[in-house]
């Protein structure tokens, strides 16, 4: 499948060449164009297991990804008998990083980061624990297995952070982190008064050899900066 990431790192969108009978899965409400003649159908954001009992739990595996996740219930899966192109544009401004998934490797990626994916790239849920839901910086994770690519979408731009042993950052900068790197989340250092007044919330602490990519901009610090403003 041909690929373009254009006007990266700040307003970056994905332009998709499909060959007849590919197909891209993308978020809901994320397509800017297509060319005629390409098939769009809607589904559940939850995999595409056929059968009752197997659509009633993607229900609720929608509705999950929806609330906790902040990612929309459904997906759309673009595709032709003739192929065609499509064009993918995140929500918030920022850049459109491209992974690939080869069977073995797994991928977590910041919930929210998710824009598309290819082949047989098949997600779930993950939640980082009791204390992301308190620290109003949580860490809900789509975690990413199968074969296919990936694109992936920042708040800002992104880089990209080789780790050997230990490496920390703030929950709201994680963009995604390759799948065999130990995670663990925990308050700033300097007790309760820095937990409560420093604005900085919950980080995370990774360990192991691995990759972390993380974005230059926090979208809980400008919804803090913007929520006085509408009073």
């Amino acid at each position: 499948m041909q690929h373009q990431i254009e006007f990266g790192p700040s307003f970056a969108w994905l332009k998709v060449q499909l060959a007849p009978n590919e197909m891209i899965q993308a978020e809901a409400g994320a397509m800017v164009r297509q060319t005629p003649g390409l098939q769009m159908d809607t589904r559940l954001n939850a995999g595409r297991n056929a059968g009752f009992f197997a659509k009633f739990k993607a229900f609720f595996a929608a509705i999950a990804r929806k609330f906790l996740g902040g990612e929309t219930m459904f997906v759309n899966d673009f595709h032709g008998p003739q192929g065609g192109e499509v064009v993918l544009a995140p929500s918030l401004s920022g850049h459109i990083m491209h992974q690939q998934l080869d069977g073995n490797r797994t991928l977590f990626i910041q919930a929210s980061g998710y824009l598309a994916s290819t082949g047989n790239v098949d997600t779930k849920l993950r939640f980082g624990g009791l204390k992301s839901m308190i620290g109003g910086e949580g860490l809900v994770l789509q975690e990413c297995k199968g074969t296919g690519d990936v694109f992936i979408n920042s708040y800002g731009g992104i880089t990209e952070i080789p780790v050997n042993g230990s490496f920390i950052v703030d929950t709201g900068h994680i963009v995604a982190f390759d799948g065999n790197m130990n995670f663990k989340l925990k308050g700033v250092s300097g007790g309760l008064k820095s937990f409560f007044f420093s604005g900085e919330g919950l980080v995370c602490e990774f360990t192991g050899q691995g990759r972390v990519w993380i974005q230059s901009r926090n979208l809980g610090a400008l919804v803090g900066w913007i929520t006085p403003h509408l009073r």
